[in-house]
């Protein structure tokens, strides 16, 4: 039953982050067809921005190894954008020669967490990424600036807001088009966000350029995201089947499953194209691969129900 809420958005954009940050922490590996045939599903059951791999270092995140013989079985999707990690220069000219036209690059607001995922103070990875993100707008494509560890961090405790709006205004300086604000933990609650959101906005981010990516750890993540719709926001971070985690903080657990946010999405009357019932399918497909039931409650729901 669709009942809408009054001051929400009429529509949301999905940024399907499950073919990267999904199945990165895998322990076996998944063929790239498989990863291929996930992402044309995915593309199939309506989500327009699907991030396909990273062009990271295949002795940091080994399941990601396989990017360039991955990128061009997918590319060409018609009217699917695939952004594509790149965590240094070397990582930005294998994606610009496949013809990548969106990349991310990878920030922290914490230091310990810079330190463990890119072995870097929080000042040195920026400094890395400034020229990366010069020569991607220089080469036409969009860039994203992810930060994670914006509301908890496993080794420091609670970030002060502060501490996050600094790396938000240093990656928006550099030239991102976009910025999507991790809780990479799963540590953050309403309120949080809301107090965050405000910062960014008084620190001149305006809420068009943030998306939100939260983890489910502690349950929070549809309510994290209903106040960050509250606030404006209309892009939302989301896996498929709720895969995913980090290989660095050891305490994330699965991101926000997108079938958990469409179903309350389309309760509450806010568009997104994606048709729920070939998403499911694609998860139980998936889930099959892996060889494990779909932690998504709403997958769970919906597969019972076809049986």
């Amino acid at each position: 039953m669709v009942v809408p809420a009054a001051d929400l958005p009429a529509r949301v954009r999905i940024h399907e982050v499950g073919a990267r940050d999904g199945l990165q922490n895998e322990k076996s590996a998944v063929p790239t067809e498989i990863k291929a045939e996930f992402i044309r599903r995915l593309a199939d059951a309506g989500l327009t921005t699907i991030e396909a791999t990273s062009f990271v270092h295949p002795k940091w995140v080994p399941q990601l190894a396989d990017a360039e013989e991955l990128f061009p079985r997918v590319k060409g999707l018609p009217g699917v954008a695939l952004p594509v990690l790149v965590p240094n220069q070397r990582g930005l000219d294998r994606a610009l020669a496949l013809g990548a036209d969106r990349v991310a690059v990878f920030a922290s607001a914490t230091e310990s967490f810079a330190k463990a995922n890119l072995n870097r103070t929080v000042d040195e990875s920026l400094a890395v990424f400034e020229p990366v993100v010069r020569q991607a707008k220089a080469a036409g494509a969009h860039v994203r600036g992810y930060v994670s560890m914006c509301f908890g961090d496993p080794w420091e405790g609670a970030v002060p807001l502060h501490q996050v709006a600094r790396v938000c205004t240093a990656l928006r300086d550099m030239g991102c088009d976009e910025l999507s604000l991790g809780d990479t933990i799963g540590v953050a609650t309403p309120g949080h966000v809301l107090e965050l959101l405000a910062l960014l906005n008084e620190e001149r981010v305006p809420t068009n350029m943030i998306g939100v990516h939260f983890h489910d750890t502690y349950g929070q993540a549809l309510a994290n995201t209903y106040a960050a719709l509250e606030h404006g926001v209309t892009t939302i971070d989301a896996s498929a089947g709720g895969l995913g985690g980090c290989p660095y903080a050891k305490s994330a657990t699965g991101n926000l499953a997108t079938e958990d946010l469409v179903w309350m999405l389309h309760g509450l009357g806010i568009e997104t194209g994606v048709d729920l019932g070939r998403l499911t399918a694609t998860s139980v497909w998936m889930a099959a691969h892996l060889d494990r039931p779909s932690p998504s409650r709403t997958v769970r729901a919906l597969s019972h129900k076809d049986q």
